[in-house]
Formats: structure tokens, C-alpha cells, sequence
């Protein structure tokens, strides 16, 4: 499917990213529970996290601080590579994981600590029944909109919950696993806000994940 086929609103990746997991299931390009997908919420303690290669960037090389960014990522056969979804990305659509970290995380870049990134990776399938946001971190005091919200109602969660946006968004370098074992990708198939891994683990989980 070509990019502009999925539903994109500038500054709410969380919720583009929420309907894209249903596109893709839909349209038969993953798995029609969407259990070969995942989200991925990237952010830190201090919540800014450089990326390159973004559209809202302002630099010829595309790097932006972003307080939080959301991608979706597909894990295919093990004889295929994992592809990110990112509609915020002007790499191609979609990139293989590995060269999307190389092109977006640049690791090889030297980081000052407080700008490392950690990725909460949560099951689609989980994700799609649990998250909820009625939009309230985009308005102001005044409660005026900080950037124009979708125009399709705000989502709401199966069991009726409206907002748990912070829940996923809030990631802290000391809720990241040590090391990714069993118990680990467990967690990532039955919590509902899956696990968080330090930057450098996050093409390990993929290679592990069935």
C-alpha cells in the first residue's frame, strides 16, 4: 500500500499508528488479529529523543526532538527481515528495522545520556483492544488545540476507558529489562503495556519474537 493511503494527522503519531495496525490487518497485509505487529513508543526520562529522517524537521538532515514518537513495527518469517511503519518518515515505506535504526536512530552518533531512547514495545493486538486517548495532551491551559486533532471521534478503549495515553507515553531508563530473555517476550505477549527495552535491545527482540 503507498503511504498516502493511511490515515495521517501531523502530531498524533499515537493514533496514526493505532490505524494503521487496523489497515494493515484489513487489507490482508498482516495478520488479520494483527499478532505479527507491534507498537513502539519511543521516548526517555526527559522526554526528548533526537530522530532523523523526520517530515515535521526543519534541517536537511531531518533530525527533530521529539518528546515521544510512536512507529509501528511487522515481524515477519524468520527468514525476513522486520519492517517499521513510520508515516512520520521520510525513509522508504516501509524500511527493514535495521536500516531504519541506522537511518533514524543513528547509533554510531554520539549521544549526551539524557538523550538515549527507550522503546516500550507493546503487542498490537493488546494495544488496539486497551489504548485510549480523548486528545487532552494537545491543548493548551486555555484548553485550545496545540495542533489540530483527526476529525474521526476520539479513541476509547473495549473496556471503555478514554484516556491512557501517559500510561504508554511515560518511559523511564529504569523500567528497561536488563537483558531480553523468556519471561521478557512473555510479558510483551499478555501486559498490557508491554516492555521496555533500551534502544540497542530492540532489533534483539525482534530477531527473538515468534
Amino acid at each position: 500500500m503507498e503511504i498516502g493511503e493511511f490515515d495521517h494527522t501531523p502530531f498524533y503519531c499515537e493514533e496514526n499508528v493505532y490505524n494503521l495496525c487496523k489497515k494493515l490487518s484489513s487489507a490482508g497485509i498482516a495478520d488479520a488479529q494483527a499478532s505479527d505487529l507491534f507498537v513502539v513508543f519511543i521516548s526517555n526520562d526527559n522526554k526528548q529523543i533526537p530522530l532523523w529522517h523526520q517530515k515535521a524537521s526543519h534541517r536537511a538532515d531531518g533530525v527533530i526532538l521529539w518528546d515521544y514518537h510512536v512507529i509501528c513495527v511487522q515481524k515477519q518469517s524468520n527468514t525476513e527481515a522486520p519492517l517499521v511503519w513510520d508515516l512520520d518518515s521520510t525513509l522508504a515505506f516501509p524500511s527493514s528495522l535495521s536500516s531504519y535504526v541506522a537511518d533514524t536512530f543513528r547509533p554510531s552518533f554520539q549521544l549526551f545520556s539524557e538523550y538515549n531512547r527507550f522503546c516500550r514495545v507493546v503487542h498490537a493486538p493488546i494495544f488496539l483492544r486497551c489504548f485510549a486517548s480523548d486528545r487532552r495532551h494537545m491543548k493548551d491551559p486555555n484548553g485550545d488545540w496545540i495542533a489540530q486533532p483527526p476529525s474521526y471521534d476520539p479513541i476509547v478503549s473495549q473496556d471503555g476507558a478514554v484516556h491512557n495515553l501517559n500510561e504508554y507515553m511515560e518511559i523511564h531508563s529504569a523500567d528497561a529489562v536488563p537483558e531480553i530473555e523468556a519471561k521478557v517476550m512473555n510479558a510483551v505477549s499478555t501486559e498490557r503495556l508491554g516492555v521496555v527495552l533500551h534502544e540497542n535491545q530492540l532489533q534483539q527482540f525482534f530477531s527473538l519474537a515468534s
